[in-house]
């Protein structure tokens, strides 16, 4: 099955997504987890030097002022930046998530964010009914979104099971569902779950925190088109209509990672790759209930 979205081409700033409302999203994003720290240098030479337009962020990143502080240094508009934030699962519950969702605009200086996520589907400890904590914590994102304080609503780190959940209840399906995706972590069923419902994928860890620019099949396939394990990586990803948001302190990596190189990988190339996660499967992203609950309360 073909499950590759709909890419169109923005002159100014490359591939985009577009998503089912209508929304483009630039293919190419670029990520401020807080794994390696926060970067205003890396960030500012994205937006000024590489011309991404796509910053993705969240509350948990706790850098959601430092963003705006980047973004204004950067001199790009407002208009051309394309943002995603979410809400973390201590922040769920349908007065909170719209709180949450304020305090996110407030500190990135917005009226408005382009994509706002619910973090993860894991609860807090103590949740008396998870599937209803969710339920109600869309049903406000669904409202934020009537409102226009988001121009696009989704999930991240979903599976099925959650998005059936959700499907029960929800009267708007979700534009997106941000998940960890690389050569050793292809989720396959998953992708074409959510895009036989409509739902976009954005691949996060695209590089699997570095692990996969040594693979021996990566580093064959780049050298065999004559460019980085790095660019080859994020090509995988791309060629798929899926985008990609690496994240780099290093303003070097950061501008490597910007080269989505113009080569086409053939389809022996793309199966190569396909099947690395066949054999060597893992996570670089392992989130536990101890890490909602602990990471939630620093937040309050």
């Amino acid at each position: 099955m073909n499950y590759a979205s709909k890419m169109t081409s923005d002159v100014k700033e490359g591939p985009v997504i577009t998503l089912s409302n209508g929304l483009s999203v630039p293919i190419l994003g670029i990520g401020t987890s807080p794994v390696g720290g926060y970067s205003h240098e890396a960030l500012v030479c994205a937006l000024k030097e590489c011309g991404i337009r796509h910053i993705d962020t969240a509350r948990l990143y706790k850098c959601e002022d430092l963003v705006a502080k980047s973004v204004k240094e950067s001199g790009v508009d407002r208009k051309e930046l394309f943002y995603t934030s979410k809400a973390w699962p201590t922040q769920f519950g349908y007065d909170e998530v719209k709180k949450t969702l304020k305090k996110s605009l407030k500190d990135l200086g917005v009226e408005y964010v382009d994509l706002y996520l619910l973090h993860w589907p894991i609860c807090p400890s103590g949740t008396k009914n998870p599937k209803e904590l969710i339920a109600e914590s869309w049903q406000a994102l669904e409202e934020c979104y009537q409102q226009g304080l988001c121009k696009s609503i989704g999930v991240s780190n979903f599976e099925e099971h959650h998005l059936n959940d959700l499907k029960e209840t929800w009267t708007v399906v979700p534009h997106m569902n941000q998940i960890e995706l690389h050569v050793f972590n292809y989720p396959k069923k998953l992708i074409e779950f959510c895009e036989n419902l409509g739902i976009k994928i954005t691949a996060y860890s695209p590089l699997a925190k570095g692990k996969a620019l040594i693979h021996p099949d990566v580093l064959k396939i780049a050298e065999e088109h004559k460019c980085t394990p790095s660019q080859l990586l994020n090509k995988w990803i791309t060629q798929k209509g899926i985008i990609t948001i690496p994240k780099s302190t290093k303003p070097d990596r950061v501008k490597e990672n910007a080269k989505i190189v113009d080569i086409t990988l053939t389809p022996d190339n793309v199966a190569k790759l396909d099947d690395i996660s066949n054999h060597e499967m893992f996570s670089v992203c392992v989130v536990t209930q101890q890490n909602i609950d602990e990471w939630g309360a620093s937040l309050k």
